[in-house]
């Protein structure tokens, strides 16, 4: 057996060692199966992706039988991965100022021809949003050597009840209040209202903006003599733009700050004490501030509009948001790399807990990567990466590995199923009798 096969055994069997036995085992071939890429082979099929790596026709049933019925859950199997991650000691903690960084997000596994699929997902090739499985995504970010990677503490579906992609953005929103530490920090991207996160009252956040975002200060202005007096503080654009061949100035920043960054000035404009635009006056003594930092990078065509309520130097906060990127590495590991981007699975319960598997395993495939030292795919590879497509070659080259020493919790159940009907028999109805269970 390779070393690569061997660390990827060892962490997947971290990963499965305290589910209920006999599922434990199918959830560790499923699981290979992912992270060896049979599903690009299968073209998203799960039945041969798991045939494909020489098991059995009956440990290929219970496979598939655990991945939609079996006893298990992706938060059980995070906590698991959390802990064995720990316990391996090669992930540590990215710090930036004091804060960690807790990106959240979106991510939807395309099914256009699934029928009844209740939520959608923006298809950029398309041009709009297509049926897809919605999952939302939240991790802390750490690394391994120089390599940034996500450690994923929740996976969560969409309602039901509320399908639309809103109500799961709000309750990642929620189920992130509950889980920071003291020293998180959340990290959202602009497809999260600045709005919705104040309303959760979450306690430190960074939070990009668009460009054309306005705010206000704290304070109306002093009353000047004549007119109405100002109920509201004084409108702040910090990005000027253009509208109707007019251009709306920006507005001038409280202060500044410049760092070397690669020989490159980065400067940043910095807007202190804002209120949202929408603030009542009413409101206006409880609303919660926040401060606009707009990032001016040469490297960059267009500025980085970030909003925070932290008091951090800016060089920070632009960091603390640069690691939000893991976030984006996981689906791309679990759709590109393994092949969960396409799949055939129609049960109500399979097909949501097909993406949580491969999201769990692109994560899993990474990490190994990183640990292991680079992989060359061909003579021609003279400066390989430590990536997950590379590991991903490698353990593709043989079957399950039927030789590695698997913990005693890890086994098939010893069920004794002889007396239970099988087959046929299971559904045959008699004359007027009811149908067997």
């Amino acid at each position: 057996m390779s070393e690569p096969a061997a660390q990827m055994m060892a962490l997947l069997c971290g990963v499965v060692r305290f589910v209920p036995v006999g599922t434990n085992l199918a959830l560790l071939h499923l699981l290979w199966m992912l992270v060896s890429g049979q599903l690009l082979l299968s073209r998203g099929a799960v039945i041969p992706g798991l045939a494909q790596l020489g098991l059995s026709d009956r440990a290929v049933r219970r496979a598939w039988q655990a991945l939609g019925q079996g006893g298990w859950s992706i938060g059980q199997l995070l906590v698991n991965w959390e802990t064995a991650l720990g316990r391996a000691g090669q992930w540590q903690v990215r710090y930036h100022g004091g804060y960690c960084a807790v990106p959240i997000d979106t991510t939807g596994f395309s099914r256009p021809r699934l029928q009844n699929c209740p939520s959608k997902h923006y298809d950029h090739q398309a041009g709009k949003a297509l049926p897809a499985v919605v999952l939302g995504i939240i991790g802390r970010v750490g690394q391994v050597g120089k390599q940034r990677l996500l450690l994923p503490l929740g996976l969560l579906r969409v309602d039901p009840a509320q399908p639309q992609e809103e109500g799961l953005i709000q309750a990642l929103i929620t189920f992130a209040k509950d889980i920071l530490k003291p020293q998180d920090v959340l990290v959202s991207d602009g497809g999260f209202a600045l709005e919705a996160i104040q309303s959760a009252k979450i306690p430190r956040y960074v939070a990009k903006q668009a460009r054309n975002m306005t705010a206000r200060r704290e304070q109306p202005p002093e009353y000047a003599g004549t007119g109405r007096p100002a109920e509201r503080g004084t409108l702040v654009r910090p990005v000027a733009r253009t509208y109707k061949d007019h251009t709306l100035a920006a507005t001038a920043p409280d202060r500044t700050a410049e760092w070397q960054e690669d020989d490159v000035t980065v400067r940043a404009e910095i807007w202190d004490k804002l209120v949202l635009n929408s603030t009542r006056a009413d409101d206006l003594a409880d609303a919660p501030r926040f401060t606009v930092i707009v990032i001016h990078d040469p490297r960059y065509t267009k500025p980085l509009v970030l909003a925070t309520n932290l008091t951090l130097a800016a060089q920070d906060v632009r960091a603390l948001y640069r690691d939000r990127w893991p976030v984006e590495q996981v689906p791309l590991a679990a759709k590109q790399m393994i092949g969960a981007g396409r799949a055939f699975v129609f049960a109500k319960e399979t097909c949501q807990r097909l993406p949580e598997l491969a999201l769990l395993a692109g994560a899993i495939l990474s990490y190994a990567a990183a640990c292991l030292p680079a992989i060359p795919t061909g003579f021609w590879d003279r400066n390989p990466q430590p990536t997950p497509g590379r590991l991903r070659r490698v353990l593709a080259r043989t079957g399950f590995p039927t030789d590695y020493p698997l913990p005693a919790e890890i086994r098939q159940k010893a069920a004794v199923t002889d007396h239970l009907p099988k087959g046929s028999s299971l559904f045959r109805r008699s004359k007027g009798s009811a149908a067997r269970v």
